[in-house]
């Protein structure tokens, strides 16, 4: 078992997107030199000065690349201070050498199990502990505060390691609700188009039935029309099948859509007033598109609901436009960061991407959280595709 484990561990990638610099990097960067100009002008039992205040630079700049090549600077970083180490062995200063801000070299532990592949962490560990061996053997410091030390340096490795097990939860969790989110679109999407080529396959047989004249060509046309429309039907049933959950049975009611979200705003038990306001030709929607709209107002009027501080009114506006349709929820609660921007409404994101819209949300610019969605909007003008209306 321990063998599988490490043998997964070796194989394991790097986290995904991992940002090369941040003003974060600048401002360690900075904080470290200022700290090395400070003890060096300071200190009065520092030994080998030059020597000590270029490798504190060293390590400094080492920083910056901590994400991107972590195995490479954690080898830089504990080989120069194993150099200077052996360099202190043989010339026997008489005060410890090298900077207290030295310590920055915890963030590049921190960054080897945080960004590191498996293989990195594995060999940049053994690096570790090759170096901190080499330390307890030269070094005469007491045992006890050996081992304090060495329990110290590994706490951000630690922190890194959490950190990165947190994140790639997270991001499951993420990817489950963004494939629930395409699976009921799919449903969604299979319901309206059996709708309708089942109702195409129906015109052809009765085209076939009332050809009272019987023309060759117009027969030959239905029946190209029935075949077709029998094909559709049954590729879009295999293909949807394979996307749905076997557990979960599917549902017989059509979608809500922009007719129901009267209903949805009216609701009893709502601690906020909700402003309602549809504004354009909101009946002629593509089946998906209307079922995201509610989809959309639902998510964001709960969310405000449940977690809008100090609100009173929640004000929607969904407006139609000739090409798209926009969704805009809003409530007059205290401003606040990024606390409800949960998997709600990840799975919101999702499903308007797979339309071809965008959905923004966060805090407004002076009050409350601001929930912005824009779909792309079907041409029907005839009606022929409209979902009927409850």
């Amino acid at each position: 078992m321990l063998r599988d484990d490490l043998r997964t561990l070796w194989s394991e990638p790097r986290p995904p997107d991992a940002p090369a610099r941040v003003w974060r990097d600048w401002a360690l960067l900075a904080a470290g030199l200022c700290g090395v100009v400070l003890e060096a002008t300071l200190r009065e039992d520092l030994v080998w000065r030059p020597v000590a205040v270029v490798l504190a630079v060293w390590l400094c700049l080492l920083t910056l690349w901590r994400r991107t090549r972590p195995l490479a600077m954690v080898t830089l970083a504990f080989g120069s201070t194993m150099l200077l180490q052996a360099a202190s062995l043989v010339a026997a200063p008489s005060e410890p050498v090298g900077l207290h801000t030295g310590v920055i070299v915890l963030a590049l532990v921190y960054a080897l199990p945080r960004w590191g592949s498996g293989r990195e962490i594995v060999l940049g560990g053994g690096v570790i502990v090759a170096v901190c061996a080499v330390y307890a053997v030269t070094d005469e410091t007491p045992a006890a505060e050996q081992v304090g030390g060495y329990v110290f340096l590994s706490l951000p490795g630690l922190i890194g390691a959490a950190v990165r097990f947190w994140g790639a939860a997270r991001e499951r969790q993420l990817e489950q609700v963004r494939s629930r989110e395409r699976e009921q679109l799919a449903r969604e999407l299979h319901d309206t188009v059996a709708h309708h080529v089942s109702a195409m396959v129906i015109r052809a047989q009765a085209g076939r039935v009332l050809a009272a004249t019987d023309p060759s060509a117009a027969v030959e046309a239905l029946e190209g029309v029935e075949e077709e429309g029998a094909r559709t039907l049954e590729e879009m049933r295999a293909m949807v099948a394979t996307l749905r959950d076997r557990r979960v049975g599917a549902e017989l009611a059509p979608p809500a859509g922009v007719a129901d979200l009267e209903c949805l705003v009216r609701a009893p038990g709502g601690r906020l007033r909700v402003d309602l306001g549809l504004d354009g030709e909101l009946d002629s929607l593509p089946p998906a598109v209307d079922a995201a709209v509610y989809r959309i107002v639902q998510e964001s009027v709960t969310n405000a609901m449940r977690h809008a501080v100090g609100a009173t009114e929640v004000v929607v506006r969904v407006t139609a436009e000739r090409h798209t349709v926009r969704v805009s929820v809003r409530d007059d609660g205290q401003r606040t960061g990024r606390g409800r921007d949960g998997y709600g409404l990840t799975g919101l994101r999702e499903r308007a991407t797979l339309l071809g819209g965008t959905l923004r949300a966060g805090p407004g610019a002076e009050e409350g959280w601001h929930v912005e969605a824009e779909l792309p909007r079907a041409r029907s003008e005839n009606g022929v595709h409209s979902r009927p209306r409850r």
